[in-house]
């Protein structure tokens, strides 16, 4: 809902949100060690099955109202931003590429689905990183030199995803797993890998009524050793009863970041076997009990979240690069307000006070409050269009190797919506960013990133308020800037990562840089793509229409000050016969 501007920052409402009541469980489930997990990968790419969750996406549009028609979203309102011009990248800028489909299919000995869309994580330090994939997750040198790579059925469950059938014996089929996020903690030296689960039956594959979000914290500073597995169960609203509508649910899409006192879990809550949106939920938990393998560790839970004109969705915790001071007892978050599929021009920011009740227990217990802020215009996306190319699925689909022949055409990737993306804290501001939908130079609509700058601030009495600090957009003409996440190192200097696809683009991997005060660069080439996206959920013998690309990308800072990420493209490597995504890990030194 746009509104008549009435001055960037100003205060227009806040909420005071109580935690939830202590039934809610977490535990500590397995220990594992990542280096023995490592198997050979399979040397063929057996099967064809595919694996989708609960249609969360689509559940969420449908609480905001949303469309990925740009057509629902009238002209008038939609930003119109200057585009930025192409360039190739930095001197002496540095990258590899990542996890491919093929090498997620192939993890496990190749007891692994195909799944799209590519969710990416990453998370750098001590000389490693660490990258997840949906059902892979990999540990490479800062060099791009690979240590391990293990399926992360294997590693947050003990089991495979699937063990297809054989003349003898039927299929098996694991636990589903999805949406992995990672972390690096500098200050404890710690990593912090996170997925969501739902339990299936082993037979069927279908869905059981029992979920969780698993925590892997590992016990050294060094990723391919021992790590030790916690749960937060998501399966009902208060962790053993079903309180909340609809339940039994799933926490969909879990969101990370943290402070000195805690580590923070956000999830959107949906039922599992129905339609409904139960709102955001937030787990904050001690990180010291985390990192010492404390059992249970310290939580407080919170939920029925109001913001505005509907329940609150999809709160993106903060982190902190290192050698920046947050650890005040304060940690924040942030979020979008498109509570109509149309365009809006406020965004949320949280505060969760009294964190240090966390490491003690003592004192006041931590209370989340929120605030609603004047921002620049930003809508739901519509469908990003693909550069033409080569297309071996669809040609197989066209010669019948699915069974009857049919015609498939070069898919449109799905641009989501706009909801908040990563967050990061650099001591002063917070630092975000969105998919939108704008109007190009020339052309129809298409994806853009818009980006925040905001600071927080206390009132004489106490209340939370926020500051606009900076704010715009990243637009290419007449092509479309994906799925964007934001790094800001302790000096205040940024980088945006994002995929670049349209009439003049395969899906490429790109970034800009971003400070407060000079805004953004121009989009600079990460490594191009060299094909269209070519994968199983853009096309109709599949039940697709429309390629799921990426529900996120990834940014984070090292310890020298330089922001790596990792983001979705279309490698020229060897591919499944299903999907040919790829990932790229680069590094920029602002």
């Amino acid at each position: 809902m746009l509104r008549a501007s009435i001055g960037s920052g100003v205060l227009l409402c806040a909420a005071l949100i109580a935690p939830r009541a202590e039934a809610q469980t977490i535990k500590r489930a397995r220990t594992v060690n990542l280096t023995r997990l490592a198997t050979p990968p399979a040397t063929a790419a057996v099967g064809n099955e595919t694996r989708r969750g609960p249609d969360a996406n689509e559940d969420l549009k449908s609480l905001i109202r949303g469309s990925i028609s740009s057509a629902r979203v009238s002209s008038a309102h939609v930003p119109r931003p200057n585009d930025r011009p192409v360039t190739d990248a930095d001197a002496g800028f540095f990258g590899f590429d990542g996890l491919r489909h093929l090498d997620q299919r192939l993890a496990d000995g190749g007891n692994q689905f195909s799944i799209e869309p590519p969710d990416q994580a990453i998370a750098v330090g001590n000389g490693f990183v660490v990258e997840g994939v949906n059902l892979a997750l990999r540990v490479r040198t800062t060099s791009g030199g690979a240590a391990a790579t293990v399926s992360l059925n294997r590693f947050f469950v003990g089991d495979s995803a699937i063990v297809r059938a054989t003349p003898t014996t039927p299929a098996r089929f694991g636990r589903f797993i999805s949406d992995p996020k990672a972390y690096f903690d500098n200050a404890n030296q710690r990593w912090f890998v996170t997925v969501l689960t739902i339990a299936t039956d082993p037979v069927t594959g279908s869905f059981r009524p029992e979920s969780d979000v698993r925590i892997a914290v590992s016990q050294t500073a060094n990723p391919t050793g021992n790590w030790n597995i916690f749960t937060i169960e998501t399966t009902n609203g208060d962790g053993t009863t079903p309180n909340h509508p609809g339940c039994p649910c799933f926490g969909d899409q879990p969101l990370i970041g943290a402070d000195a006192h805690g580590f923070y879990v956000t999830t959107n809550e949906f039922p599992i076997f129905a339609a409904g949106f139960n709102g955001a939920q937030v787990y904050a938990i001690s990180i010291q009990d985390l990192v010492k393998n404390l059992t249970p560790p310290r939580m407080k839970a919170f939920d029925g979240l109001p913001l505005a004109e509907g329940p609150a969705y999809t709160l993106q915790p903060a982190t902190a690069a290192p050698g920046v001071a947050y650890n005040q007892g304060t940690a924040y978050f942030m979020s979008a307000l498109d509570f109509f599929g149309t365009v809006d021009d406020r965004i949320a920011v949280w505060r969760l006070n009294n964190t240090g009740w966390l490491s003690t227990g003592t004192g006041n217990q931590p209370v989340l409050t929120s605030v609603v802020v004047e921002s620049e215009s930003y809508g739901q996306p519509p469908d990003a269009q693909q550069r033409p190319g080569p297309l071996p699925l669809a040609d197989a689909i066209r010669a019948g190797a699915f069974g009857k022949p049919a015609t498939e055409h070069l898919s449109l990737l799905a641009g989501n919506d706009d909801r908040m993306q990563q967050v990061m804290f650099d001591g002063q501001n917070l630092w975000s960013s969105l998919n939108t939908v704008v109007k190009p130079e020339t052309g129809p609509t298409r994806i853009g990133a818009a980006y925040f700058i905001v600071k927080p601030s206390t009132t004489a009495a106490g209340a939370l308020r926020a500051t606009i600090v900076s704010q715009g957009y990243v637009s290419v003409n007449e092509n479309s800037v994906m799925f964007p996440s934001i790094a800001v190192n302790k000096n205040g200097r940024g980088v945006m990562t994002f995929t670049l696809v349209g009439a003049d683009y395969f899906p490429t991997a790109a970034y800009a840089r971003v400070t407060a005060s000079g805004g953004v660069s121009d989009v600079r080439v990460a490594q191009p793509g060299a094909a269209p996206e070519d994968g199983f959920t853009g096309y109709v013998v599949f039940n697709g229409r429309t390629s799921r690309w990426g529900d996120y990308s990834a940014a984070t800072v090292d310890e020298a000050g330089d922001v790596w990420f990792a983001v979705e493209y279309i490698p020229n490597l060897s591919r499944t016969q299903l999907a040919n995504w790829g990932t790229f890990i680069g590094k920029v030194t602002p």
